[in-house]
């Protein structure tokens, strides 16, 4: 075999005198610190020549090179070694050759990061980093011991879940958080108790592998300051956390940081969920930087043309080969590791249309990838959630393949009742399709959990800029209002943006009750954005990707401007919870249980369905498995005019109004819905409100 580079004199310290080079073990893939020293294994089809290089932590100086014997030192096409007597502690990456010429990208001089790495150098805070971004990453040695305690992920049913989908850095980053470590892993864990009181069950977090923050050379054309890619879209790794998320600044300190908080949110019964990035990585196109897997396999790793050039199904420059059998391995390896060692519940996979693509980018009619990761043991009681669409025009909403398993961001759920509640003619059959779990998308085995109802994301305005906004407000992404979504079905209820008319003001705090409102009362499982709940704006940005600023932070001083808007939130999560009605996750009845839906309109069992039509009532009633009878009575009025509407007769029950989003303030709500009954047998719905109706014996007060 070859005869490693001599060590130099700083390895004498991570070094024992049983120090050997040796030949190693193929599996698993990456560095494993065993008894007397560390594995490393790495895989590369087409390269010819591997060799390890080791660092000093922080110092750009080499300790040493070992050089990989093509005979003794790969299986198939793993290359491996065993280093006896190393310690942990060093720094690691590789060089790799191997062909020059297309579809290959092998440049020996390039330093590169090993894809199984869980940790990397990197810079550590956020921002830092001077000057252009650099391309070099080197793993961190960083051992998986940790005191989980009785720590499992939580397994809660999905259809009982009510999703808030947050930031890492956005949500405790601005000063008003009043958190000791903002932007962080610990400062989300101090809002815990935040969490706690508004109700949510899960927290779904925006990308937390690496990525590099100062990608973007472009700046904000109003104030000059440079602009970040602040989402985390261009993953560096599938593996190692964004050490820039972690206030704790050693060396691969931000792992057990995350686990303090997986931790720390299950112990208040609250599910972690991640925002995977499969799809693509940030290595961009033929002009983009050479990180890890361009130089180590790109063949393999990417969708490429029969000229060698990037398919683009992403819009990000590259696409990963999903279903290439290795890259198939090596994704359900990281999905493995999130669950086993982060404890983490489930995930949201990016652009998830592109995991059932083949390696030519055809659509697969039973995508490997994904039928693997549905039928994994390891991931059995995991949530799967797919934005079942991609970047080049596949839609997949309802028809994504599943295998009882996957759950969809429902798309056509965000898009039907913005059109509703902004007054379009003909959504009331939408409207209504939507409110009893979309059926028409999740049938034929699926159920209404397999779809997750949402009006707003990370992704286009905030749930206030719906209301205030007619077109999106993008100048400051330095794209000349090119980027973002042109088609947002919004309305700013008169005047663009910012204003002091009384009437328009009220207008848009009642538009906001009512999406809220028809969200919570929907079968499926309810997501929103953080900062929604008292009235967050991106001041009409649509696509604030790159604003690491006060545009995506959380302005914390909301929660005392909006009050009254927070308490809503907080009273509607708290009833659907105890809704065994809206939770009953199956299109039938079961053994007897189950809701029964009558649609009504102005008269009893006269609904409109026609063009002109812009008011529904729902009548959901039945009993649960504890036999408790319960009864909703939604009215939903879209129209510019109020309108009366008859209310079902009772068997000893009196209808008792819980929502009316018409009344302002903390009147728009009861604390408890059992509040003084009705005395008509008519409801009058003012224009542009919706009311919620309760009779029998709900548990959903608590």
């Amino acid at each position: 075999m070859n005869t490693p580079d001599k060590p130099g004199q700083g390895l004498l310290s991570y070094i024992t005198e049983d120090f050997s080079f040796e030949r190693g073990h193929p599996l698993p893939l990456g560095a494993t610190v065993v008894r007397g020293g560390i594995n490393f294994a790495i895989f590369s089809r087409h390269a010819t020549a591997v060799t390890l290089v080791l660092f000093q932590p922080q110092d750009a100086q080499v300790l040493a090179r070992f050089p990989f014997d093509p005979q003794c030192n790969r299986t198939g096409h793993v290359w491996h070694a065993f280093i006896a007597g190393l310690d942990p502690g060093i720094e690691y990456a590789y060089h790799l050759d191997g062909p020059r010429s297309v579809p290959h990208r092998f440049a020996p001089d390039i330093l590169l990061a090993d894809p199984y790495a869980i940790a990397l150098n990197g810079c550590r805070v956020w921002g830092e980093q001077g000057g252009r971004h650099n391309t070099v990453r080197r793993a961190l040695l960083v051992t998986h011991d940790y005191d989980w305690g009785r720590d499992q992920p939580l397994n809660r049913p999905l259809a009982e879940s009510v999703i808030y989908e947050l930031h890492v850095r956005g949500f405790t980053r601005h000063a008003s958080s009043q958190t000791r470590h903002p932007g962080t892993f610990r400062g989300l864990i101090e809002k815990i108790p935040y969490l706690q009181q508004l109700g949510i069950t899960a927290v779904e977090l925006l990308p937390v592998t690496a990525f590099d923050e100062l990608e973007s050379n472009r700046v904000n054309p109003f104030d000059n300051q440079p602009l970040h890619n602040f989402w985390g879209y261009h993953p560096l790794s599938f593996f190692a956390l964004h050490a820039g998320y972690a206030a704790d600044q050693a060396p691969g300190g931000e792992v057990a940081e995350f686990k303090d908080m997986v931790k720390a949110l299950h112990a208040a019964d609250i599910e972690v969920i991640l925002d995977v990035v499969y799809n693509h990585s940030g290595e961009g196109d033929q002009r983009g930087p050479v990180y890890s897997l361009k130089g180590i396999d790109n063949s393999v790793y990417y969708m490429l043309t029969a000229a060698g050039g990037y398919m683009n199904f992403s819009g990000c420059g590259n696409t990963i080969n999903c279903n290439h059998p290795f890259v198939r391995h090596f994704i359900l390896d990281s999905l493995r590791y999130w669950v086993m060692d982060m404890h983490v519940d489930g995930f949201r996979f990016d652009l998830a249309s592109i995991l059932g693509r083949d390696q030519d980018g055809q659509v697969l009619a039973s995508p490997p990838l994904l039928e693997q990761i549905a039928a994994d043991p390891i991931l059995a009681n995991t949530k799967l959630i797919a934005e079942a669409w991609d970047a080049a025009g596949l839609y997949q909403v309802g028809s994504f393949p599943n295998w009882g398993r996957w759950a969809e961001w429902n798309g056509r759920f965000r898009d039907d009742l913005r059109s509703f509640v902004r007054g379009e003619p003909g959504k009331v059959g939408s409207l209504a399709t939507r409110l009893a779990g979309s059926s028409d998308l999740y049938q034929y085995g699926r159920a209404p959990s397999h779809g997750i109802n949402f009006i707003t994301s990370h992704d286009g305005f905030t749930l206030r800029d719906l209301v205030c906004y007619d077109e999106k407000h993008n100048l400051a992404n330095g794209e000349e209002n090119r980027d973002g979504d042109n088609h947002n079905l919004s309305w700013n209820c008169g005047v663009e943006g910012p204003t002091d008319n009384p009437a328009i003001m009220a207008l848009r705090e009642r538009q906001v009750r009512n999406f809220a409102t028809l969200l919570f009362f929907s079968r499926g499982v309810p997501m929103f954005v953080a900062g929604d709940e008292f009235g967050r704006s991106q001041q009409g940005n649509n696509n604030a990707y790159c604003q690491d600023n006060v545009i995506s932070w959380l302005d914390w001083a909301g929660q005392r401007q909006n009050q009254s808007l927070l308490r809503f939130f907080r009273c509607l999560i708290k009833f659907r919870k105890g809704c065994k009605l809206l939770l009953h996750d199956s299109f039938v009845p079961q053994d007897g249980h189950g809701p029964r839906i009558a649609w009504h309109g102005f008269r009893l069992g006269q609904p409109d369905w026609g063009e002109a039509s812009h008011s529904l009532a729902m009548h959901l009633s039945g009993t649960v498995p504890q036999g408790r009878a319960e009864e909703v009575f939604l009215i939903a009025n879209a129209h510019w005019e109020p309108h009366e509407f008859e209310l079902p007769r009772q068997d000893g029950q009196r209808w008792r109004r819980f929502v009316d989003t018409a009344l302002s303030g903390d009147d728009a709500i009861a604390e408890h819905w059992r509040s003084r009954p009705l005395e008509h047998a008519t409801c009058r719905a003012d224009a542009r409100s919706v009311i919620v109706l309760v009779a029998g014996a709900s548990q959903a007060s608590g």
